[in-house]
């Protein structure tokens, strides 16, 4: 008996639900939607969403308190998005721009860089994020500046530090070509300036005597047989004397201490080296009476009146520093006057250290003003951008790789878009190289909360209003789900026959 109450009871279950699952038509529909059961009055408060103002990640379906800060929760406004409701009727092309990169605009149809075809963007569209509207009076609580975007000749001054160095070709080493003793140092400081063709030091060295003995030996021989009756032996002697007189100048022994040798026949003990070039004497290495050894370096030479500049340029600016612009040179003096120069040459290496590029400036230094190794400001004017679309820096809001203005399309309403900038001026302009068009107005400040406010509407409306999935997901998600369900009923009918076939042998067993 209790069988048999339990069995009714599960048999009036099913018959509940098979009866809530059919419409008027007896059809069945297992996924019934809630505007159908609760009704349509119902169904249109349903759609009334509750969001938090302090948290607007919460949205609910009805009114309550907010789960964190416990504050009553305030009706969303329809429009989430910031734009109008699309009307039907003809729409106005605010822009065409390329399907694979939005910064890419043009105000006429045509091919993108890719070969694709321009598509139009509507007023009632934005192609970077979601367009905002906000009232008149919060706009100027916020302080929402504009500006015009406008073409103008771009310029920038690279700013660098130079270091003033010696003229590598006006550099020279004194050293002995024999080995001998420093008698005497006629230049015996560091830093004294230096005149061609001065004495430097005097050098006794027993190679050097008897090198002179055997040019004087020459001489006599051949004055001897100068008026030989073989013209052959007469030669002969005046080669040697050529011979012994090239060796004197090898060792750097002047014509006139020859000549004075040749004239009066005196052996000197020491003979004195003389200032090939002029300068100053920048390196010292030898001191009076010292042994020098030959090919050792003893003093070092540099002629400044005349010095190079050299300037660090960094990677990034490297494209705009070239041969031949102009610069000034700012002395680290007070008050002294900046000098004109132009690039001279680009080295075509990076300082592995600085990680910069050395820019070199020629510079006549007649007073000896600009010392070697000292610091100076160089100031390097690069070419002008001529005619470029331009807008102020600030406008600009850079976040990684992506850079955003915000266009204002009157009435109230905001629009993101995405840009790709160039030089930057030093009147504090920078270059739109795509993403703006001539006379549009871009926000100069409060671009922080207009792109937050655009984020997040942008988000909510997501949340809102998921997209659809494509035609073709459809077509097979209809074909699957009504192979489900009939797979499900298929599945019922077996345990409804299987269900009634045991109800029944119960009956039978209970009648027995």
């Amino acid at each position: 008996m209790k069988k048999r109450l339990i069995l009714i009871t599960i048999v009036a279950g099913a018959l509940m639900i098979g009866l809530l699952s059919l419409d008027q038509d007896g059809h069945n529909h297992p996924q019934q939607s809630l505007s159908t059961i609760i009704g349509p009055a119902h169904a249109e408060a349903a759609e009334q969403k509750y969001t938090c103002g302090m948290h607007p990640m919460i949205i609910t379906d009805e009114p309550g308190l907010c789960p964190i800060c416990n504050m009553d929760l305030t009706p969303l406004k329809t429009q989430t998005g910031g734009a109008d409701v699309k009307t039907t009727g003809e729409r106005k092309i605010k822009y065409w721009a390329a399907p694979m990169d939005p910064t890419y605009i043009r105000d006429e149809p045509g091919k993108s860089p890719m070969g694709m075809d321009l598509v139009p963007v509507y007023e009632d569209e934005s192609a970077s994020g979601s367009i905002i509207s906000i009232d008149p009076v919060t706009s100027q609580n916020m302080g929402v500046r504009m500006a015009l975007v406008t073409r103008k000749d771009l310029s920038r001054t690279v700013r660098t530090v130079g270091l003033v160095g010696y003229e590598e070709p006006k550099q020279f080493s004194v050293n002995s070509k024999i080995d001998g003793w420093v008698e005497r140092l006629y230049v015996n400081e560091t830093g004294q300036f230096v005149k061609k063709g001065s004495a430097l030091l005097e050098i006794y060295s027993p190679a050097l005597v008897s090198a002179q003995e055997e040019f004087l030996l020459a001489r006599n021989n051949s004055l001897s047989l100068a008026k030989s009756p073989f013209p052959s032996i007469a030669d002969g002697a005046k080669r040697l004397l050529d011979s012994s007189r090239r060796r004197l100048k090898l060792w750097d022994i002047s014509n006139r201490q020859i000549d004075r040798l040749e004239k009066n026949g005196e052996v000197a003990k020491t003979l004195t080296l003389y200032a090939p070039y002029d300068g100053v004497v920048t390196m010292k290495m030898v001191r009076e009476g010292q042994f020098i050894k030959s090919g050792v370096e003893l003093l070092m030479l540099s002629d400044i009146s005349k010095v190079w500049v050299f300037a660090d340029i960094y990677e990034y600016e490297i494209p705009l520093v070239k041969v031949g612009q102009k610069a000034l040179i700012h002395l680290p003096y007070v008050g002294s006057e900046p000098i004109e120069s132009v690039v001279s040459y680009i080295y075509p290496f990076i300082e592995p250290k600085t990680r910069t590029v050395k820019a070199r400036f020629d510079i006549d230094n007649p007073d000896f003003n600009l010392k070697p190794d000292m610091y100076v400001n160089v100031r390097l004017e690069t070419a002008p951008v001529v005619n470029a679309l331009s807008i102020p820096s600030e406008a600009v809001l850079y976040s990684g790789e992506k850079q955003t203005v915000f266009v204002a399309l009157g009435d109230g309403k905001f629009e993101p878009r995405l840009v790709k900038t160039g030089l930057q001026s030093d009147a504090g302009d920078i270059e739109i190289v795509q993403g703006l068009l001539e006379g549009e107005h871009v926000v100069t400040s409060a671009q922080f909360m207009l792109d937050s406010e655009s984020k997040l509407r942008e988000a909510i409306q997501k949340m809102l209003n998921p997209e659809p999935p494509p035609a073709a997901e459809h077509s097979h998600a209809g074909h699957d789900m009504s192979r489900q369900e009939d797979d499900m009923s298929d599945l019922f009918a077996d345990e409804d026959e299987s269900e009634q076939e045991s109800i029944d042998d119960l009956f039978e067993d209970d009648e027995k």
